[in-house]
């Protein structure tokens, strides 16, 4: 759907990047006063790098703002991005004294806990008063905060495609989201959405939060997601892909880059529901956040796989009928590797 006037980028967005390590494969959560081993563990950038990835990967031009540290973590977040996975980082920098935020993630029965060490950012905005022109943006909303850059983006044509964190504050109060007027579509899960507008289930939810943006996506967990574009009228509901999940990292910025993606294509409301739900749903059977956002191998892989399940349901791939156009051909051999290197400096010459 690119045309010879759209600007340089698909996306753009901003935010802090992490150095993520992950560990899986552990029977139960750590328990005070002793060593639990991990069956799987692997190291990956983190943060907004989770999002970036994932469009990335899905073959949109992604342009990232992001402060680095001037360590080795930093390094080799850069690198993985700026080469692994082709993302330009020419809005980004290196801040010299300032060591990279690092995220332990542990993964176990479905879950995941955190634990997370950084120093105060630097002072600079990391984004830029006048970001680089995209056709769409990614932003994270702050509770009674504007972010400049959002309405820069705005008035330039972006579309921006905006999520939100947990209300530390408790006071769930839509008009202190102040940005989101700017912004195309809303994407909260069903607890922050049914707060937000004070709705009693997450469909009312979704319905109410179309007052104040163009389209509201509510997702809702293991039952899949639900939506509402109020300039078309259409809504809709998939349900989730039951899938055994390793981990959960990074599943909800690979569902909002698949949404993005179906998006800027022009597919039917449902249509980028349902891409956004499988994209999640591949992410969670792979340890990691931007370790495990899927590129279009994966999803040619997969459709051509579920098309093969004996007793496969009719209605439910007529509801992936899509992709026949659109994911790769190629024969089944393997199950496609990531691209991203999980173990720091390995491989490398000394």
């Amino acid at each position: 759907m690119r045309s010879s006037a759209d600007p340089p980028w698909d996306v753009y967005l901003t935010g802090t990047v992490f150095l993520d390590i992950v560990f899986t494969g552990l029977d139960t959560a750590p328990v005070r006063g002793t060593e639990s081993w991990a069956r799987g563990m692997g190291s990956s950038p983190g943060g907004v790098a989770n999002m970036a990835t994932a469009l990335a990967r899905l073959g949109l031009r992604t342009s990232l703002a992001a402060a680095f540290g001037d360590d080795h973590y930093g390094e080799y977040c850069w690198d993985a991005l700026e080469q692994g996975e082709g993302i330009d980082l020419s809005a980004s920098r290196t801040v010299p004294g300032w060591h990279s935020p690092v995220t332990v993630s542990m993964a176990y029965e479905g879950e995941r806990t955190m634990v997370s060490h950084g120093h105060e950012p630097p002072p600079e905005e990391p984004a830029p008063d006048c970001p680089p022109r995209a056709r769409a943006a990614v932003a994270s909303l702050t509770p009674g905060r504007r972010a400049r850059w959002i309405a820069q983006a705005a008035s330039e044509g972006t579309r921006i495609f905006a999520d939100v964190g947990w209300d530390d504050t408790g006071a769930w109060d839509l008009t202190g989201l102040a940005d989101l007027e700017h912004c195309e579509a809303f994407l909260p899960n069903a607890e922050e959405a049914m707060r937000y507008t004070g709705a009693d289930c997450p469909r009312a939810a979704a319905r109410a939060l179309c007052e104040y943006v163009p389209v509201a996506v509510v997702t809702l967990g293991a039952e899949g997601a639900y939506a509402v574009d109020r300039r078309t009228g259409e809504s809709a509901e998939v349900p989730a892909i039951a899938v055994e999940a390793l981990d959960p990292t990074g599943a909800g910025d690979v569902f909002v880059a698949g949404f993005v993606t179906g998006t800027l294509a022009g597919w039917p409301l449902a249509d980028r529901l349902a891409f956004a739900g499988l994209t999640a749903a591949l992410s969670v059977q792979e340890f990691g956040g931007s370790l495990s956002a899927p590129g279009w191998a994966e999803i040619g892989a997969w459709w051509r796989r579920v098309q093969s399940v004996a007793g496969q349901d009719p209605a439910a791939l007529r509801r992936y009928a899509f992709l026949a156009g659109l994911a790769p051909q190629e024969p089944l051999t393997a199950w496609p590797r990531r691209r991203a290197v999980p173990t720091i400096g390995f491989g490398r010459s000394a």
